[in-house]
């Protein structure tokens, strides 16, 4: 059948495809061959113009009064179109004629980032389904017949008008039935799809059936093998890239794979046997009645064990690990649960394409000296092949991790296991969420460890103007704006929600999918979880997207009202100092709010102005109002303004959210330096490592008073280092380590790896030899009990943790403001009369970032009856200095606050 090409019928407006193609029938041995095998390669051609949907093209740049148009097709990818010259190899071409009417208005929205240019109506609609599984190139000829110019195009506006009821489907993947299983898959541009199926994991393939096509959807549907078996699909389809591909490849929508995601695996997830003891019987804590109750600690699964002796060693580094209620991380995060922790937030443990699943290595390091680069060096080494990466590497997004089972062989194992895991978070008293990265995929193309873009070739990723795959989000970015990698990502998340009991997520660059997708996304999970599931993420505004250049983003300034929650990065500066990713003696070393920015200068940064120290404040105190829009603050300047009429960054209001909800306060995640390792750049180098540990639980406690969620790093509470390095995604576990026993906090343990550090190696070096920065273990454990105590105060009232924009104007207030306040301390208070959980009568509390104590006199609370909170006074507080030093003097209304200390006072 080489050489036949695809003959079409039309049927009443509908397309059917004959059994003839453009290449040989697929074979039992293809199935065993390679990942991709080119039938007929083609050359690359530039996509720079835009199927709008099934009847309009448009071409930015193009004249449309220049020239003849047509579009060229060829079933075998035979096309050659090169200027100057006549087209070659076409089966036929469709008519074009100019279209000179307005767009209709769902696709000029959607195209609304396109350039100017021609547009071009097809005549003959009904031949657009079967050009679209061909090689097709839109030719610009001149009156002679010869190219004047020539584009590939880009699809997604065609697919998604044609198959539009594909986003109806439901089962897409593989189905059980008691005899056999069924299979779905999405692939409207293919010219032909089998599965090949195997009875295992590694052995050959047992059989390869034909699967048929579905006009209407574009959806492959066939039925074969059986439950525990594995397979592939085998497609035929052209690839811009390459031409016509034979691609063997494993299922977008798979639930397991076997090691290194060689094959998809065959299973029922409602099946009794992939489901621990008790897994229907254990609820989620019932912890979380509003988003704002959110206390989260952001956990990495390898993290959490490898280092843990207490673990037994074939379950360190795995989701089994968990399960070990007696280890010390377990211990751990039980100690955190019962303070007031509600979440466990775990860096992604969706199946990753950047680890080995099997012969991964542990590098042995030896010790050397704290600014020593053997460390990183053994580090680099093996990093292509070690055990370790944060996990921000997309390859199949509704499949556990095969790394962190113990049998990444058995697609059953994993599926076991992450639910063994989930049933001792709950058990333990915390909810789990996700961080999801649907904003791109590990790679694209027609590489091995590409799924999507072998499927749907230049359907799923979101191109430039050139039709190059956009990259602004470090990786191959997705387009969830595109029907099916829209339902992709809204499907997955409800699944996890169902099939797992995962509680609440957290999106990887959230900003880069449209609001309208989250929207439904949360309709969707909520439905199939029957509960409410938090949804937070990154709501950052950058790329081919930013400042709603494609649609209304899901970003900090466009997801209000949504009671979607966005990590606020005005809080976390003001505190930290600079920015996130400084780098460079006058940048890295800008102090904040609480490591002495102007009342504690350090030796590097240049001298600045009391009015930084003043803004800082002010900022602080925006982000402990939850950075509410509407929410009036009187300024250092004297006036009084609502949040949003506060300018951050030099161009964005400093108040975002509608909602407390929709915020997530947070000083330190698994990205950029720990607080402990930025603190050592900004504090002087005179500050005592329990000082240190002082100024840590003052971001602590700025975190835990901030109206909206509670976002913490694991390892926060003990003072947790990466010997100063910067971005420890593939640092390996020397960098990333975490002691459980709180012994060490791995400071100065090497330099971190050059790639992101080297430029900064000249401040880091001295640092690092510091002996004086290294916390002892009396300062690890002071901190992780104040770190507790805190947790314990922010539970202890919802005052702390107020539902609605209107509850915090109406019972939130800041003293100590204007011109006139003493900068380094903020005063507020919370009115908790007739309040919901609030549990007192009112709660004032004080934190002092200076290094001396401080008294602050009040008016408005004379004649109050405060006490301090009970946790500060309990036998087991750990700060003695709050219940000795700190007072409040009913006469005067003047209260006094240690040094460096956090302090709430509380009326019954």
């Amino acid at each position: 059948m080489a050489g036949k090409r695809v003959a079409v019928v039309g049927l009443g407006g509908a397309l059917a495809l004959t059994c003839l193609a453009a290449s040989a029938a697929p074979s039992l041995a293809d199935c065993d061959g390679a990942f991709a095998t080119t039938l007929h390669a083609a050359p690359a051609v530039d996509a720079r113009a835009y199927w709008l949907n099934r009847q309009l093209i448009k071409w930015p740049g193009a004249d449309a009064a220049g020239g003849v148009f047509k579009l060229y097709y060829s079933a075998s990818a035979q096309l050659h179109a090169t200027p100057g010259a006549r087209v070659t190899g076409a089966d036929g071409a469709l008519t074009l004629s100019r279209f000179d009417g307005a767009l209709p208005a769902d696709v000029a929205q959607r195209f609304k980032f396109v350039g100017n240019g021609a547009v071009l109506a097809v005549s003959d609609t009904a031949r657009v389904p079967s050009t679209l599984t061909q090689q097709a190139l839109l030719v610009r000829e001149a009156d002679d017949g010869t190219v004047a110019d020539v584009t590939s195009l880009q699809i997604a506006g065609a697919l998604d008008d044609i198959y539009a009821s594909a986003a109806k489907a439901d089962d897409l993947g593989a189905t059980v039935s008691p005899r056999d299983a069924g299979f779905k898959l999405w692939a409207p541009t293919a010219q032909n799809v089998a599965v090949c199926t195997y009875a295992s994991g590694a052995g050959k393939a047992s059989a390869i059936t034909p699967m048929t096509r579905d006009d209407a959807t574009g959806i492959w549907s066939t039925r074969a093998g059986r439950d525990g078996q594995y397979y592939q699909y085998l497609v035929d389809v052209v690839a811009p890239s390459a031409g016509l591909v034979r691609n063997l490849v494993t299922d977008p929508y798979s639930v397991s794979l076997t090691t290194d995601s060689k094959r998809s695996y065959i299973t029922d997830l409602g099946a009794t046997k992939l489901k621990p003891a008790g897994w229907d019987k254990t609820p989620a804590p019932n912890k979380v009645a509003a988003q704002t109750d959110m206390t989260v600690y952001e956990l990495h699964v390898r993290d959490f064990s490898i280092n843990d002796s207490t673990v037994s060693a074939a379950h360190r580094g795995k989701f089994a690990a968990f399960t070990e209620t007696g280890s010390n991380g377990m211990k751990h995060l039980a100690a955190l649960s019962k303070a007031g922790m509600t979440d466990i937030h775990l860096l992604p443990v969706y199946d990753i394409g950047s680890v080995p699943e099997q012969g991964c290595v542990t590098p042995r390091i030896a010790a050397a000296a704290p600014d020593s680069d053997t460390q990183q060096a053994t580090v680099a080494q093996s990093q292509a092949q070690d055990c370790y990466n944060w996990g921000y590497d997309p390859f199949h997004y509704n499949a556990p991790e095969g790394s962190y089972s113990t049998d990444p062989a058995d697609g059953a194992r994993r599926i076991v296991e992450f639910r063994q895991m989930v049933q001792a978070l709950h058990k333990t008293g915390l909810r789990v969420g996700m961080d999801v990265v649907y904003n791109h995929t590990f790679i694209a193309g027609q590489h091995e460890k590409s799924v999507l873009d072998r499927v749907v070739p230049g359907y799923y990723h979101r191109l430039n103007a050139r039709g190059d795959i956009e990259r602004s989000t470090c990786c191959d970015n997705t387009a969830t704006e595109n029907l099916m990698m829209g339902k992709l990502m809204v499907d997955s998340v409800a699944l996890w929600a169902k099939q797992y009991k995962i509680d609440s997520f957290r999106f990887d660059l959230m900003g880069h999918q449209p609001r309208a997708a989250m929207e439904q996304l949360q309709a969707s999970a909520d439905r199939a979880a029957g509960r409410h599931i938090n949804l937070i993420g990154e709501g950052w505004n950058f790329g081919e997207v930013a400042d709603g250049a494609r649609f209304v983003q899901a970003s900090q300034l466009s997801l209000n009202g949504s009671g979607i929650g966005t990590f606020s990065d005005r809080g976390r500066d003001a505190v930290r100092g600079g920015g996130a990713g400084d780098s460079g003696v006058q940048l890295i070393t800008q102090q904040g709010y609480i490591n002495g920015l102007v009342y504690d200068a350090n030796e590097q940064a240049p001298r600045r102005p009391a009015a930084d120290l003043l803004h800082a404040s002010d900022m602080v105190k925006v982000g402990l109002a939850g950075t509410i829009r509407s929410y009036p603050l009187t300024t250092a300047d004297g006036r009084t303004v609502a949040l949003q009429d506060i300018v951050y960054g030099g161009n964005q209001p400093a108040g975002y959210a509608s909602e407390p909800g929709e915020v997530v306060n947070y000083v330190e995640n698994h990205d950029n330096q720990t607080l402990y390792d930025i603190n050592a750049f900004k504090l002087p180098q005179t500050t005592t490592a329990q000082e240190r540990a002082q100024v840590q639980m003052l971001g602590a406690a700025i975190n835990a008073f901030s109206q909206g969620v509670a976002y913490f790093h694991a390892g926060f509470d003990i003072l947790r280092s990466k010997s100063l390095d910067r971005n420890s995604f593939e640092s390996g576990d020397w960098f990333n380590r975490v002691d459980w026993s709180y012994q060490d906090n791995y400071f100065g343990t090497g330099l971190p790896p050059a790639a992101d550090n080297g430029k900064d190696y000249a401040l880091i070096k001295p640092l690092l030899r510091n002996a004086a920065i290294k916390p002892a273990p009396a300062d690890i454990a002071y901190a992780r009990d104040a770190f507790r105590d805190l947790l314990a105060i922010r539970s202890s009232s919802t005052l702390f943790r107020l539902r609605t924009a209107a509850d915090i104007q109406q019972r939130l207030r800041f003293f100590n403001t204007g011109p006139a306040q003493v900068p380094t301390v903020i005063a507020a208070h919370i009115d908790g009369q007739g309040y919901a959980g609030a549990r007192f009568k009112s709660i004032t509390y004080l934190i002092n970032v200076d290094k001396t104590a401080q008294r602050i006199t009040v008016a408005e609370e004379k004649n109050r009856r405060y006490t301090l909170h009970p946790v500060h006074t309990g036998m087991a507080a750990a700060d003695k200095r709050v219940a000795s030093q700190a007072k409040f003097d009913q006469s005067s209304g003047t209260f006094t606050v240690p040094p460096r200390s956090a302090v709430v006072f509380v009326e019954n």
